[in-house]
């Protein structure tokens, strides 16, 4: 995720907004979401909203484990889990799961000497006697011997694989959009299918919790390895950012990165992720969630016959206890890279559901936006910045209030930084205008309607809040907006907005470093959100996702105007190569 996992991702639609301005959203009453909650007999819980919009099902469930429930040495698991969960079952994906078994006992054995030798490596390294782990001519010759004998077994296990099959059994039964995540706090699966096959999905899912089989174990860690390089080690900024994170956290889980640093993603063994699954995965830490057109109580009955089957955990995930000590003083960091000039200033803040969330959120809406403070005084009055954003970011167990700008030409990074605390000290020293303030709260307001137009946006927000903490938060967070108070802002600026708890980072352009000439063409105020976009489209995997984005442009061609044609242009020239990347790596 660029800018780290906990930075707000810049949407498609906000890219979108870019080329086409949309009138402003009316104000909508608060609506609440009419959430049945159940628990089956083995303690996992389901959440139920009936709509009958539309004759399909959104389900999904999560599991309350992110990587912040990792330790050193395994971090990386539960994303690489995410990946996992998708290999199949003893009667999904193989064609003799005998045979199957057969091949990954001996494929554990073979790596379990692998490791052995791995520790003579390490060893080495430690004396100095190599320099580099994955390089090949490191290892050792009975490594390379037992490497030569697991790719036969890879091999001979590609005869009874399936693959793709549990993608390929929801494809035929008319599922749309089945995808994953992972977060510090969460891993979440769902998918959108007919009505009719609610069944199916109950018991697709109940299968993959109660019968996984992690076949291919090492080759899809390799898999997550390459997207680690590709994701962090090979971005302008992606090894920085885990620095920066790293400095922002000092004992907190939360410094490293989702993904995993590289030496574990590269050492995780399947005893351990069988371990973590057995802890984790119990169906008393997981809620499922279905949204759309079904009957509650027959959903509860098809629920309690598929997911009550599995047998409830027999571990209890324990509570993460470290606390990040207070910040004493400032922190900052100086990065050379391939990238423009820019700052990020983040503040240690508040977690999920804590009373100052929703001033702090207020807060960041004031700063943020083309209407907000920081686009008025950062790039059209001083004019030291071609953008600047703001976000408060409330995890589970901490959290952050981050504001970051991109210095224009001729202007530094601590130009940018100066002009950004100026207007955070007018928020200390003044209280924000009540229309003003007003403003944010309807843009809240608008937020919270849009939310609740599909099942699957309702199904997204019911993962987010329970896998937070409460899922009850997505009818209760509204009014708490609302309800913010000029006064309340101005304290919150005043109690976690201070000196003592920043970390800086400071960007300057790598000497020889030219700009990004696809970007050269465009407006001062276009470069940063076309970059994150360019970014995110550089890094998609799903080729109908990135065709559904290149649709969306075409619709738009007719509104474009010449300021924004670049930026237009730019997106779907990104968007039609990236597809034939893709193309081009399919294997048969």
């Amino acid at each position: 995720m660029s800018k780290s996992d906990w930075r707000t991702n810049i949407s498609w639609a906000a890219g979108l907004a870019a080329l086409v301005c949309l009138a402003g959203a009316p104000r909508a009453a608060a609506q609440k979401v009419p959430v049945i909650e159940k628990t089956l007999s083995n303690g996992m819980r389901l959440l139920m909203v009936e709509r009958r919009d539309e004759p399909s099902v959104s389900g999904g469930w999560v599991a309350h484990v992110g990587s912040a429930n990792e330790r050193t040495g395994i971090t990386g698991t539960t994303h690489l889990f995410e990946h996992m969960m998708f290999k199949g079952t003893p009667t999904l994906g193989t064609k003799d799961y005998q045979k199957d078994l057969r091949i990954i006992a001996e494929q554990e054995q073979v790596r379990e000497e692998m490791r052995a030798e791995e520790a003579k490596m390490r060893a080495a390294y430690r004396r100095g006697e190599i320099d580099d782990l994955q390089k090949p001519e490191n290892k050792t010759a009975r490594w390379r011997e037992l490497e030569k004998r697991y790719h036969e077994l890879v091999k001979e296990q590609r005869e009874v694989l399936v693959k793709n099959e549990f993608d390929r059994v929801y494809t035929a039964g008319g599922g749309s959009g089945m995808n994953a995540f992972t977060s510090q706090d969460m891993t979440a699966y769902f998918i959108t299918v007919p009505a009719n096959k609610l069944e199916l999905w109950m018991w697709m899912e109940s299968e993959r919790l109660l019968r996984p089989v992690f076949r291919e174990f090492y080759a899809e860690r390799e898999v997550v390895y390459e997207e680690r390089r590709m994701r962090t080690e090979s971005t302008p900024l992606g090894k920085f950012e885990e620095t920066f994170m790293s400095l922002i956290w000092e004992a907190h889980p939360y410094h490293w990165p989702v993904i995993g640093w590289a030496s574990d993603v590269a050492s995780i063994s399947k005893a351990q992720a069988d371990e973590f699954y057995a802890t984790y995965y119990g169906p008393q830490n997981i809620t499922a969630i279905l949204v759309g057109d079904f009957e509650s109580d027959k959903a509860l009955a098809l629920a309690e016959k598929y997911f009550g089957r599995i047998p409830r955990g027999t571990k209890t995930p324990p509570d993460l206890i470290t606390i990040e000590p207070k910040q004493p003083a400032e922190k900052r960091m100086h990065a050379e890279a391939d990238t423009n000039p820019q700052v990020d200033i983040v503040w240690h803040s508040v977690p999920f559901g804590h009373r100052d969330g929703y001033a702090l959120q207020v807060l960041a809406q004031v700063l943020n936006g083309r209407t907000g403070r920081l686009y008025k005084g950062l790039v059209l009055q001083r004019q030291v910045a071609t953008s600047a954003q703001a976000a408060q970011h409330s995890m589970k167990w901490a959290g952050l209030f981050n504001v970051s700008g991109e210095a224009r030409d001729g202007r530094t990074p601590l130009e940018v930084e100066q002009a950004i605390y100026e207007e955070i000290e007018r928020l200390k020293q003044e209280a924000v205008p009540e229309a003003e303030l007003q403003k944010v709260k309807n843009n809240f307001a608008a937020s919270e309607y849009r939310k609740l137009t599909s099942n699957m946006a309702i199904l997204f927000q019911l993962i987010f809040a329970d896998g937070m903490g409460d899922w009850r938060e997505i009818n209760e967070a509204g009014p708490k907006y609302q309800a913010v108070t000029a006064a309340e802002v101005r304290r919150v600026a005043e109690k976690y907005l201070t000196r003592e708890t920043r970390t800086v980072a400071v960007y300057t352009r790598k000497a020889g470093a030219a700009e990004d000439p696809d970007l050269a063409a465009l407006a001062p105020e276009q470069k940063a959100a076309a970059a994150k976009m360019l970014a995110a489209i550089g890094q998609e995997k799903d080729a109908a996702k990135l065709t559904k984005r290149l649709e969306d442009l075409d619709a738009q061609a007719g509104k474009v105007d010449e300021k924004n044609r670049p930026f237009y242009e730019l997106m779907k020239k990104k968007l039609a190569a990236r597809l034939a990347e893709l193309a081009q790596t399919v294997k048969p």
